[in-house]
């Protein structure tokens, strides 16, 4: 019940006078920040993708907030090469966790000619984890073996400071950030570039989110938008 709330107060929200909702898809560049800096290592970067639905509250004013739900792929991928060949003897991985995403941004939006406009998004976001792959490639003298396991989440409590059913090997359920981006709304179709900066460690056991910015979400995302319902 809570659910279906939540899904009827935000398409009440955006369909009154002067909203736009737009269907959205992309491709996401996907990483995890492997330093106390929060720094990522270019080549561990994984192609992956989001797609979903995002409303705005209105679609010509200068500033209006923006809210969604986006299914949004996560994660890294690590290329191990155990002597000086790229064809044989490496170790692959591929890890991939797949979210549910609720972003909230604050929209400011300058004109352009046409009444098309260029605009500048920022705001939090909080993602649930709902499953996702992990895959292993290996090659040694020519032999090539493959391995896929289901990716596990905690069973957390949201409303609570624990981490219950923590793990080594699971993933916390809840993931948050915040988003920054931008790009061109030119009527028919809307062009978006956007950076999402994880704050939260991924793995359960890790309690102190604060201590440092290492094993965080950090994700390049190019997407698409189409209008499927502008009122002004």
């Amino acid at each position: 019940m809570k659910k279906l709330f939540a899904i009827a107060l935000f398409a009440g929200t955006f369909t009154t006078a002067k909203s736009q909702i737009y269907l959205q898809g992309g491709v996401n560049l996907a990483n995890i920040s492997t330093s106390n800096s929060g720094a990522t290592q270019k080549n561990n970067m994984l192609t992956t993708f989001n797609a979903g639905i995002m409303g705005r509250s209105n679609s010509t004013e200068p500033i209006a907030l923006e809210a969604g739900l986006l299914l949004e792929g996560r994660g890294a991928k690590a290329d191990t090469y155990l002597t000086s060949s790229t064809t044989d003897n490496y170790v692959k991985t591929k890890f991939n966790p797949l979210y549910l995403e609720l972003p909230v941004n604050f929209l400011i939006r300058l004109p352009l000619q046409n009444k098309s406009n260029i605009f500048f998004n920022a705001g939090p976001y909080v993602a649930m984890g709902i499953g996702g792959k992990s895959k292993i490639e290996t090659k040694f003298l020519g032999s090539v073996s493959n391995s896929t396991s289901d990716i596990q989440f905690n069973n957390d409590n949201p409303s609570t400071t624990q981490q219950e059913d923590a793990s080594y090997d699971k993933l916390k359920r809840f993931d948050y950030g915040v988003n920054v981006g931008g790009g061109f709304d030119l009527g028919s179709v809307i062009l978006k570039a956007n950076y999402s900066l994880g704050m939260a460690k991924i793995n359960s056991t890790q309690s102190d989110n604060s201590a440092n910015d290492k094993n965080k979400y950090r994700t390049v995302s190019v997407s698409v938008g189409i209008p499927i319902h502008r009122k002004k």
